[in-house]
């Protein structure tokens, strides 16, 4: 079996490892979701007793649905696109307060189960389910289906809506597209502790640009109309409404011409709150709502002159009260309790994972390819809890911690439960292991340190012949790719170096990891600064390892940002790259969402320079180098539109080029077929003999 036929197979080496935690309030029961082997997609979820050490099966779909093949509605799909979740069966669930109650979906259906027990239920609800779940107490359950937001009791009875679509392109309880792919809010309604209302958005579409998603290959299928805002244009109007389990709505309202995004929102002991954010990203307000009318006030506002950066996890409350936020300081981000920053100078705060009465969870990094797990609480203040090099990542609760470590020297990620006063137990994980070895060495590169990867084929030795260079990245905002971890990119990487290449990835100006000043330097221009630091790392990695590139064979390849990149280095310098693959790139800047890109670049209307600047269109009739461009047909993140107009205008300048098309796959579009043609394209352009 080859890499690329394993990465599938895994679905890129998800399949098997145990996730999606939840620790009982007793601390004594851990649930997970697993597959059952390393090559099942399947999801199951299980339950593991901490004291015993003993795994419990909960749900196995395939028993649930009798064997039946599963069905994904719409909906459903989409809701996976834009989480990123490539596995079926249960691929989530959620819990009420005491975790007495489990809720799921599984093909569009509602499903429970008790954990005491493992009984599991199908609920009669209104089919297609998306999204259910129990309120705190564990009475009742709500769900979308299609735009409907529905409540129905946990016994199965009662099912009714509780807020109903009030106009043609009007939903509830749904996060709109730049929600759920550019803020990380994923939810689109919140219970209140006693179970007795919901905190539901509302979303209303009717103004957001109609674009049409095409089969070319089955001509006889309509098109796919999605509604799909483009930087300058209308968004999808968001309002919050504190809704009954009658169904009357009362408004939550704030300045929604000023404030147009809702970034997030939750209810807890204190009562509903919610975080908006103004159109041009500089500010954030996290608002107060009262229960009762829907007034808010402003417990706390973010101002920056690029943009206020989302953190995943913020803002929330402690028990007390305490409103955690982050706060951007002389470089470095910091996380905030009631508005003073409680983490020390140099620690980058990632991400908020979960806070437990006083004390908060959270992941930051002192060294850019590191991620550590930390707490903070008012009596011990900020503590590193995790040591190990590498990427670290955790929830906890009633003193339990969960910890999954991943490093370049764990063959699969380990997951620990920690208690007080007992040793480890370790959740098993039967992920497969990886057909190769990464040869990989983390170096620091030139004036600006920047991190990078250098991957060697496991053959090449001291004094043999230089190697041509193949640069993988991604180098945007949204990834960090050189990290101290086994991902599957770093696999991925080593098997293009098995073909002969030296595979260098770098991060550079506007990656997160690094603070942000170093976030912001792409601000106005996301391409040519990542570029610039492209060639400094070329360059200084062939500085410090003097005989091993042949930098008059340089290749470059990349997916999303790094497809744009790949392009962009070949059309802007044609110097340094000779060859260059690009997947899914991003190429007229016009042709993207208007949250991620607005946030880099501004209102087209007013920087329509900026917009011109990072555009590779005009760029088309310099291409002196071979380009192969890669885009799935059905790609509804970054549209093929921008590779078949780039593909036009090379065309329309006599460039030759080549073109894949990728009938029917999606921005997340993967197959060992596509990688083994991109290895025969850069192998034939850059005089790489197969080995």
């Amino acid at each position: 079996m080859t890499l690329p036929e394993q990465l599938v197979r895994t679905r890129r080496f998800t399949l098997g490892r145990p996730e999606q935690f939840t620790v009982t309030p007793d601390g004594a029961t851990l649930l997970f979701v697993r597959t059952r082997t390393g090559g099942d997609p399947v999801g199951c979820l299980w339950a593991l007793d901490l004291a015993e050490g003993a795994e419990r099966l909960l749900c196995d779909p395939a028993e649930l649905l009798g064997g039946a093949q599963e069905k994904l509605s719409e909906a459903e799909r989409v809701r996976r696109e834009r989480s990123r979740q490539g596995g079926s069966g249960i691929v989530g669930y959620t819990t009420d307060r005491a975790v007495t109650l489990v809720v799921f979906a599984l093909s569009g259906e509602l499903w429970t189960v008790a954990p005491a027990s493992g009984a599991a239920r199908r609920l009669p609800a209104e089919a297609p389910v998306v999204d259910p779940r129990p309120d705190p107490t564990g009475r009742r359950i709500a769900y979308r289906s299609g735009d409907t937001l529905r409540v129905i009791e946990a016994d199965g009875t009662g099912d009714r809506p509780v807020a109903v679509p009030d106009g043609p392109e009007v939903s509830f309880g749904r996060p709109e597209h730049v929600a759920a792919e550019s803020m990380h809010r994923q939810r689109g309604y919140w219970w209140a502790p006693d179970g007795e209302h919901l905190l539901v958005a509302r979303v209303d579409e009717s103004q957001v640009a109609l674009w049409y998603l095409a089969d070319p290959a089955q001509p006889a299928t309509p098109p796919r109309a999605l509604r799909y805002p483009p930087v300058g244009t209308a968004n999808a109007e968001v309002s919050l409404w504190l809704t009954a389990l009658d169904g009357t709505r009362t408004e939550v309202r704030w300045d929604r011409a000023a404030f147009e995004y809702l970034t997030a929102a939750g209810w807890d002991g204190h009562g509903p709150f919610a975080a908006v954010q103004s159109r041009d990203q500089r500010t954030v307000r996290t608002l107060a709502i009262d229960p009762v009318t829907g007034a808010t006030t402003v417990l706390a506002e973010q101002h920056d002159p690029c943009w206020v950066q989302l953190v995943v996890g913020l803002p929330a409350r402690t028990a007390a009260g305490r409103l955690l936020g982050s706060a951007d300081l002389d470089g470095t981000r910091h996380l905030t309790a009631a508005g003073e920053p409680v983490t020390a100078p140099g620690v980058q705060l990632r991400q908020v994972l979960a806070v437990d009465g006083e004390t908060v969870l959270f992941t930051a990094s002192e060294e850019p390819t590191e991620v550590q797990l930390w707490s903070w609480d008012p009596e011990h203040g900020a503590r590193r809890l995790t040591d190990r090099p590498g990427v670290h990542d955790g929830t906890h609760r009633a003193g339990t911690l969960v910890t999954t470590a991943r490093s370049l020297d764990l063959p699969v990620p380990a997951t620990r439960v920690h208690r007080p006063g007992a040793a480890p137990v370790e959740i098993t994980s039967v992920a497969e292991r990886p057909v190769l070895e990464p040869r990989v060495e983390l170096l620091t590169v030139g004036p600006r340190e920047l991190r990078a990867q250098l991957l060697l084929p496991s053959w090449h030795r001291p004094g043999d012949a230089p190697l041509p260079v193949l640069l993988d990245p991604y180098a945007g905002p949204a990834m960090q790719r050189v990290q101290n971890d086994r991902s599957w990119g770093v696999l991925l990487s080593q098997w293009f170096a098995e073909q002969g290449f030296a595979v260098l990835v770098a991060d550079g100006a506007g990656v997160p990891g690094r603070g942000p000043r170093w976030e912001r330097e792409v601000h106005g221009d996301t391409v040519g600064p990542a570029l610039d630091d492209q060639v400094a790392a070329l360059h200084g990695t062939a500085a410090l390892r003097p005989g091993l590139l042949d930098l008059g064979r340089v290749g470059i390849r990349g997916w999303s940002f790094g497809g744009t990149l790949a392009a962009a280095a070949v059309l802007r310098r044609p110097d340094v790259f000779h060859a260059a693959v690009s997947g899914a790139p991003v190429v007229d800047q016009r042709l993207y969402d208007t949250h991620w890109r607005e946030r880099f670049l501004g209102h087209p209307a007013e920087h329509p320079e900026r917009y011109d600047a990072c555009s590779l269109l005009p760029d088309a009739p310099k291409l002196s180098r071979p380009l192969l461009l890669v885009h799935g047909l059905a790609d509804d993140n970054v549209w093929a539109a921008n590779t078949l107009r780039l593909s036009a205008e090379l065309l329309a300048a006599g460039r030759p080029h080549e073109v894949l098309p990728l009938t029917g796959a999606t921005h997340s579009a993967l197959s060992a077929p596509l990688l083994d043609h991109q290895v025969e394209f850069l192998r034939r352009h850059l005089g790489v003999t197969a080995r």
